[in-house]
């Protein structure tokens, strides 16, 4: 019986991290903070010597419409940054922090799987350096602010009616969406009405991931709207309620990159993690840059299918940050594009050429979305599985390349960096020849409301985009201070539409905005399409049943 991805990763051979750093780039140990002997933090001290340095080439790694198949794109990601190292380029990967929500839910941890891993994989999926703990102690100590603040006196007039800033937690409890805080008397504050999100959607998470030193990430903290003056409806800001400070004083740590390393000992940045349904959805800033200066290639990725991830990549965290990217690697898998063929889950290991003759349509949509709309070269790399037939595979590759692309079969999970290298030779000679430039799907100085139509008329493949009458009269309201912001779509990962059940390509389809909300310390504006929850909930079978812990400390139940 093959041994699960936590059974390998518990029998890998580990480096000390401090060893580590030292042999592959000179990072000397008074540079590095130990967390164990296997994960460290690197200081901004050091970061802030490496930016005289040329930059490596940077590659991104999206999927398809994410199937309940799985694709594989963290598994791809760290099987290609070992493949690269196994070719003799220096290479580094720079992937999110796992949040404990979806790891105690349905995907059971999120460090790469079978041979392609990070390690300590228990350490990286529960805790880890504290840094989803130090973002919930931060956006909660505002929370708490806001609250006291009204309770004394409420000096700044904020009306407890239009308050923005909800509560935060790193766990699925769909029963906090919604609740009343300040029951039980005067004394406990005013009763309003409140509620949780998931803390890796929450904006001081993109502010940890997109702020470029402590200052920056301190004046973002206190650009923090948190909610609206009674009458006048003026924006109160986190700095109003002098915060700003303690809540950097609680990031300090945090926001200094995290090193692990892979299962074949190359090192590997993991910092950050918001959600890409929610949020932006890419590692931090900080992490992506310093690779950078220290890797010939940098290999990251940006979280579920690219009408997501992709998108913000490059329309958020590149404009903000003025990255470059040389490539995206597109992972597909044949049984994903069965399922989007129109086959269940329970039955597609066999050969079904008609379905995936269907579902290419969803792979071919992002692929040209790559192409046209970000003008970037792709490389589809087929994450393999065993069942996949010759037939099925030939298909694949045979579409893409009538697209003008190459698919690649990568067996990564199976055979680690062996596994990818013809992925990883492919990738260097498209890199090497190739001078395109990307591009943004809409501009800086269009209306809000066009930068979202542009999004889902594009990448979406919609035709009309409607607006609830608050949201647009919102959006109209924000122009004028906030028309430069990019926007962040909020909408289901399982679909190009904004409803999870729609499978492949769709077209025309309507795009419904029911939501908004200002993220003015990140610096974007977040649009919420159709029932997407910015607090998800457990599944009927919690992945949390399986996890486990013997006398030992030895944790079994992670995938």
């Amino acid at each position: 019986m093959p041994l699960s991805d936590i059974e390998i990763a518990q029998k890998a051979s580990k480096k000390r991290i401090l060893e580590l750093a030292r042999e592959q780039y000179g990072i000397d140990s008074e540079h590095l903070e130990p967390y164990g002997h296997y994960k460290a933090k690197l200081s901004l001290e050091y970061i802030d010597t490496l930016k005289n340095r040329p930059d490596g080439k940077l590659i991104l790694t999206t999927a398809i419409s994410p199937t309940p198949a799985g694709e594989g794109k963290t598994t791809t990601t760290v099987g290609l940054g070992d493949a690269l190292n196994r070719m003799g380029k220096k290479t580094v990967i720079c992937l999110r922090e796992p949040s404990l929500g979806p790891c105690f839910g349905v995907k059971g941890g999120a460090a790469g799987g079978g041979y392609a891993q990070v390690v300590p994989m228990e350490d990286i999926n529960l805790h880890f350096t504290g840094d989803l703990h130090a973002i919930t102690s931060a956006h909660n100590l505002l929370s708490a602010m806001i609250d006291n603040h009204i309770n004394h006196g409420n000096r700044l007039n904020i009306d407890p009616r239009l308050i923005a800033w909800r509560r935060v937690m790193d766990m699925n409890d769909r029963a906090l969406r919604k609740i009343v805080v300040g029951l039980g008397g005067t004394a406990n504050g005013f009763v309003r009405e409140d509620g949780f999100d998931i803390t890796v959607a929450s904006e001081v998470m993109a502010i940890l991931c997109l702020a470029g030193s402590l200052d920056d990430l301190k004046q973002r903290l206190g650009n923090i709207v948190v909610g609206y003056t009674q009458g006048e409806r003026k924006p109160v800001h986190a700095r109003d309620l002098k915060a700003q400070g303690a809540m950097a004083a609680l990031l300090k740590e945090a926001i200094k990159p995290n090193i692990v390393q892979t299962l074949e000992n190359n090192l590997a940045f993991v910092h950050g993690g918001p959600f890409a349904n929610i949020a932006h959805g890419c590692n931090s800033v900080t992490a992506t840059k310093t690779a950078l200066k220290l890797a010939q290639y940098v290999i990251t990725e940006a979280g579920f299918g690219a009408d997501l991830g992709a998108e913000k990549f490059l329309d958020i965290k590149c404009r903000m940050a003025g990255l470059n990217p040389s490539l995206i690697v597109l992972v597909a898998t044949v049984r994903a594009m069965k399922y989007h063929g129109g086959v269940n889950k329970e039955n597609l290991n066999g050969e079904d050429l008609a379905a995936l003759d269907r579902g290419l349509a969803n792979l071919e949509r992002h692929f040209t979305n790559i192409r046209d709309h970000y003008g970037l070269p792709c490389v589809v790399s087929i994450n393999h599985f065993t069942q996949d037939s010759e037939a099925e595979i030939k298909m694949l590759q045979e579409r893409v390349h009538k697209l003008g692309g190459t698919a690649v079969v990568a067996r990564h999970w199976a055979d680690g960096s062996r596994g990818a290298e013809e992925l990883a030779r492919t990738v260097v000679s498209l890199v090497e020849k190739s001078k395109a430039k990307h591009k943004y799907v809409y501009e800086d100085n269009a209306r809000l409301t066009d930068k979202i139509t542009a999004i889902a008329t594009k990448i979406y493949g919609a035709g009309p985009v409607t607006f609830a009458e608050a949201a647009r009269k919102q959006l109209d309201e924000w122009n004028k201070d906030y028309g430069h912001f990019p926007v962040c779509m909020a909408k289901t990962q399982m679909s190009l539409t904004a409803d999870p059940t729609v499978r492949g390509a769709p077209n025309g389809h309507t795009l419904n905005v029911r939501e908004v909300r200002l993220a003015n310390g990140a610096g974007f504006v977040v649009a919420i399409c159709g029932d997407m929850m910015t607090m998800p909930g457990l599944p009927k079978v919690p992945a949390a049943e399986k996890i486990d812990v013997d006398g030992k400390g030895n944790i079994s139940g992670l995938f």
